[in-house]
């Protein structure tokens, strides 16, 4: 079992940056990939980016892919996204989440899930 906290959101300019955090509870961290997904109003939950236990693999949404980084620090049990050259269709509410074994881009492979953090960025 894990439990997922994410942090970071906010409100930014187009061309900001921000890093979201994902805090995770337990000492099994170490062994979930892990992934952040995000909800646009209206819109259905899409994948952005992920990471193996390792962090050795990752991967990104080509909407993201040179804008946003992801990591991890194990020692931390926190997973990061740094999100920079943001645009307004990267507002949403951006997710945490966890499962076992290899990383994948698809929502239902994921079973432990955080709240979200909203990210809002004005035009």
């Amino acid at each position: 079992q894990v439990q997922l906290v994410e942090s970071g959101g906010g409100l930014v300019q187009a061309g900001g940056s921000l890093r979201l955090s994902c805090a995770a509870s337990g000492r099994t961290f170490h062994l979930y990939s892990m992934a952040w997904f995000r909800q646009a109003p209206g819109k259905e939950r899409e994948f952005v980016s992920a990471i193996s236990w390792s962090g050795g693999s990752t991967s990104y949404a080509d909407s993201v892919k040179g804008r946003f980084t992801i990591s991890r620090d194990n020692a931390k049990n926190t997973a990061y996204l740094q999100m920079n050259s943001l645009k307004p269709e990267d507002t949403a509410v951006y997710y945490c989440a966890a499962k076992n074994g290899l990383t994948t881009p698809t929502e239902n492979d994921y079973g432990y899930w955080g709240q979200g953090t909203q990210v809002t960025v004005s035009s």
